[in-house]
């Protein structure tokens, strides 16, 4: 494994475990030059990460944000997708409800978990790709589920809750949605 592919590889695993741009490019900067100290002392990188990347990806990851924090950053994360869930569905049907379904539950569920294994187990293929891998997972099992078990509405949710929902991940969206723009903003400077 060459060192452009570890840095990757570890890039992929902190950006999929939250790690803040400014934390990951030190973090990386500082693999970067402990990779080339090893190469001019004539070994290489598997030398310096051990022979699994992703476990050490993920041993540096958790010396850098303990699990409890990155435990509620997902949780406000995900509530915050709920909410962007719940709100766009309200508003594309002009209603101030929407009946939430077995088939719904399912097919929401599986996708999150199919991207979330995919991306665990392959890095990132983009938003759209890891979309459609897991959309073919998700579509049959939403079918099956409300073949199985019905359309009836297992509770209503209002458009007041999709507020709710979004309140706490909204300080970790504008976070991550800064780091971003100051990460462009540092690699065109």
């Amino acid at each position: 494994m060459t060192n452009a592919q570890i840095l990757a590889a570890c890039r992929s695993n902190w950006e999929y475990r939250g790690i803040d741009d400014a934390s990951l490019r030190e973090m990386l900067d500082e693999l970067s030059a402990h990779l080339e100290d090893a190469e001019a002392a004539g070994r290489t990188g598997r030398d310096v990460v051990g022979h699994d990347v992703r476990t050490f990806a993920a041993a540096w990851a958790r010396a850098r944000a303990p699990l409890p924090r990155r435990v509620l950053r997902m949780a406000c994360l995900g509530s915050f997708m709920l909410g962007c869930l719940l709100l766009v569905v309200c508003l594309s049907r002009w209603t101030t409800e929407t009946a939430v379904t077995p088939g719904k539950i399912a097919f929401w569920a599986v996708l999150g978990v199919a991207t979330v294994v995919w991306e665990l187990r392959r890095g990132s293929l983009g938003m759209l790709r890891s979309w459609a891998i897991g959309l073919c997972v998700a579509l049959p099992v939403a079918l099956l589920t409300a073949r199985l078990a019905g359309e009836a509405p297992v509770f209503t949710a209002p458009l007041w809750v999709a507020p709710l929902l979004l309140l706490p991940g909204l300080p970790y969206a504008v976070a991550d949605m800064r780091a971003r723009r100051n990460a462009a903003a540092a690699v065109q400077a």
